[in-house]
């Protein structure tokens, strides 16, 4: 630091030179830099359509799994896998604060800015759960409060970075109980709070399904939960699947994605999406079709592996692109940064929101969050207890009580919009939550910028 201003690295420092001169950009070289990018928003979303969800469908019907403990679970560890990549890149490679900066600088988008996309770019009204979003915020409410807590100090301990690996398991231990939890919270909670009576009051509308059962009270779900149904364009739970017979019509008729569309746009995108149709379709089973429908989980993790992939070659670019256009590198750390390594929670949580599942998108959004601190944890314990065990790992923790005050108002903030909103998503809830993240993001940018608070920065050796 130099008179109180902070030093910071630039953000390509941490990606290979682009194949441009800084002159060359800006004489029109960045406008590869644009197509590039927008390719890559193409190819994300081919990769979450054709395979991760689908590959997430048959996982939650064969685990018994609900939409929102399927969205915490594995959807949020797949989408969330450039973030566990860029932690690891942090800790092993560039020895830097990437993984530190990434994951909770982007916190605020992904709980506010994914949720605006959901409700405005949904045209399904999706009805919300009061437990599923209850559970999943306060978890990540106390993972970053932990984490906040470890760094505070500038130093990570082994027994610290475990505490974050504890939290997690903790969290899939009361995810695994989860059915037999909102029960005993429904019975107990409902003459006092309304959300909880309403729930009981849907609840007893459905009609009985294999996995129900009716007592003297209203229907409560059993122990498995089939109710997943990313596939089911109406919200009709008549029509839903009942056990796993329904992966019996997931067959050899599904279109192939070599199909064209009979739509004039979505031919020309088809036809530019090509290669990475071909590409994806070389490389991942699709397990949507009778012959590759038991290689579901290599689907799921071949998925994963691309988006990581797609998402590193975005934020590179982004990052080029920011800089050629002479963006601020704070500026670009808490918005393009930040929505560019959130694009595959977008994409995913955006698509499920659309076909009505509600509390799989909420439960995708708050709940890769989570994992995003377990990001943090893992090669942290790993280098301090196997690696590096002679010291801690040092890491730089300046703004952490903006940061704190920043997440924990985020998470209160999209909580109570939910509550307000009648718990549904719908494009009023979409609008709330852009304001309130448009109102965080320019906050956040003139603190960095040091016009409030005490925190002025610039970019090392400028």
């Amino acid at each position: 630091s130099d008179n109180g201003t902070r030093c910071i690295l630039s953000s390509s420092s941490e990606f290979p030179e682009g194949f441009f001169t800084p002159q060359e950009r800006k004489d029109g070289g960045i406008v590869i830099y644009f197509i590039i990018i927008l390719y890559m928003f193409l190819a994300v979303s081919i990769v979450c359509d054709d395979y991760f969800l689908p590959s997430l469908e048959i996982i939650s019907e064969c685990l018994g799994l609900s939409q929102d403990v399927a969205g915490a679970t594995f959807m949020a560890a797949g989408s969330s896998a450039p973030e566990l990549v860029t932690a690891f890149l942090g800790a092993f490679v560039t020895k830097g604060d990437i993984g530190v900066s990434t994951i909770l600088g982007s916190a605020i988008y992904n709980l506010l800015g994914i949720s605006a996309a959901c409700g405005l770019f949904s045209s399904v009204v999706s009805r919300l759960s009061c437990w599923p979003l209850f559970r999943d915020c306060l978890a990540y409410t106390i993972s970053a409060a932990a984490v906040l807590a470890m760094i505070s100090d500038n130093r990570i301990y082994w027994y610290e970075s475990a505490s974050l690996l504890l939290i997690y398991g903790c969290y899939i231990l009361v995810l695994c109980f989860d059915i037999k939890i909102n029960q005993y919270l429904m019975k107990k909670f409902s003459p006092c709070c309304t959300c909880f009576t309403k729930a009981m009051e849907e609840n007893a509308e459905q009609q009985p399904l294999v996995g129900w059962r009716d007592e003297s009270g209203p229907l409560i779900r059993q122990q498995s939960r089939t109710d997943s149904g990313i596939f089911q364009d109406e919200l009709d739970y008549s029509q839903l699947s009942t056990s796993l017979h329904r992966l019996d019509e997931i067959s050899e008729d599904h279109p192939n994605v070599f199909t064209m569309p009979e739509a004039d746009m979505k031919r020309i995108l088809w036809v530019l999406s090509l290669p990475i149709i071909t590409l994806l379709y070389l490389t991942i089973p699709d397990c949507r079709r009778q012959f590759w429908r038991n290689w579901f989980m290599v689907t799921f993790l071949i998925s994963a592996a691309w988006i990581s992939a797609i998402t590193y070659v975005l934020v590179w670019m982004v990052t080029i692109a920011g800089e050629t256009l002479g963006i601020p590198e704070s500026v670009m750390g808490l918005t393009l940064l930040a929505a560019g390594t959130s694009v595959p929670d977008t994409v995913a949580s955006v698509l499920v929101a659309r076909k009505g599942n509600g509390d799989m998108a909420m439960s995708n959004i708050v709940g890769s969050n989570v994992f995003d601190m377990l990001c943090l944890g893992i090669p942290w314990f790993i280098k301090t207890a196997f690696i590096n065990t002679s010291g801690p790992i040092e890491v730089n923790s300046s703004g952490l009580t903006y940061t704190a005050i920043s997440l924990i108002c985020s998470v209160g903030f999209i909580f109570l919009a939910v509550h307000l909103n009648g718990w549904k998503i719908d494009k009023k809830l979409g609008t709330i939550c852009l304001v309130l993240y448009l109102v965080f993001t320019v906050l956040s940018i003139l603190y960095e910028l040091g016009i409030i608070g005490n925190n002025p920065t610039r970019v090392c050796g400028n």
